[in-house]
């Protein structure tokens, strides 16, 4: 993807601040665990203690305002390198749009655009003209796509994939798959077609709350579809926090992303905690 490869650089791939002061999230007023605010002051001794340098910030809220707030935070921030923002991608001006927030402060932090697609009732929102319209012009601008679904829209997300090889595509928490023994096979099938399309890479993210503890035994099987069948130039980390702590701290997250990697050489495990991100999200050169 990127013209350079970092493989030192320990990065989280997936996370989210929001402030309950500034912008009400409504989806985590039934949710103790969640219902108050989470900003970098938070996470950032747990990025210490793990040796995390850097991370990708990712939307919340379909508000364009919510992405010019984490790109102004990432101007100032240690640790945020890129920003996954939102923007109507059905717009006719959607060009317009992202030029907007790439001249906003801290614009160089962007680094692409998600939608909920798992709130959207219509299982074939992906393929309707106006979107794919959109997703084009993110592609044109050099911008990642990702893609958040439900495992019943997984297989709308994967022919959009095959069907849009000019855009580059990341696919969130592994597709939210059921972890259940009947339901890895199923799955499976659907990762052994994006194999094929260099296109798109996936998150090892957001697993542990689809799991019961410990979390390794049942998450073992999906991570290695992923690395064997993508490889670990197509797989990146993240954290999902503080969405994570729903099942597991930080810390444990972190060490069930590392236990679900120890079978990988040292090389391939910079890939999964740092490098495809770096590529993906075209970190080389930013602060």
């Amino acid at each position: 993807m990127g013209p350079q490869r970092d493989t030192s650089l320990r990065i989280d791939a997936h996370h989210h601040v929001w402030d309950l002061a500034v912008r009400d999230l409504p989806w985590t007023r039934d949710i103790p665990v969640l219902n108050r605010s989470f900003g970098m002051t938070d996470l950032r001794p747990h990025l210490r203690k793990a040796g995390i340098g850097a991370t990708v910030v990712v939307q919340t809220s379909a508000v364009a305002e919510e992405t010019t707030d984490l790109l102004a935070l990432a101007a100032r921030d240690e640790h945020m390198r890129a920003v996954v923002g939102w923007t109507d991608v059905t717009h006719p001006a959607i060009g317009e749009a992202l030029d907007r927030l790439r001249e906003s402060p801290g614009g160089a932090a962007l680094a692409g655009i998600r939608h909920a697609v798992q709130d959207e009732p219509d299982l074939q929102w992906l393929h309707r003209e106006e979107v794919r319209r959109g997703l084009k012009s993110i592609g044109a601008a050099g911008l990642v796509y990702e893609l958040l679904v439900r495992p019943d829209q997984l297989p709308m997300a994967v022919k959009l994939v095959e069907d849009l090889p000019e855009v580059s595509f990341v696919l969130d928490h592994a597709g939210n798959p059921e972890v259940a023994p009947d339901a890895l096979a199923p799955w499976a099938a659907l990762m052994g077609r994006l194999v094929l399309r260099p296109n798109v890479a996936v998150k090892l993210s957001g697993l542990v709350t689809r799991s019961p503890a410990p979390h390794t035994p049942f998450l073992a099987p999906y991570a290695d579809v992923l690395l064997d069948r993508l490889g670990p130039e197509r797989v990146m980390f993240g954290s999902d926090w503080p969405v994570c702590l729903l099942a597991a701290s930080y810390d444990r997250t972190v060490a069930v992303a590392a236990s679900l990697t120890a079978r990988l050489s040292p090389s391939e495990q910079a890939q999964v905690h740092g490098g495809t991100a770096a590529r993906w999200y075209r970190m080389n050169g930013r602060r």
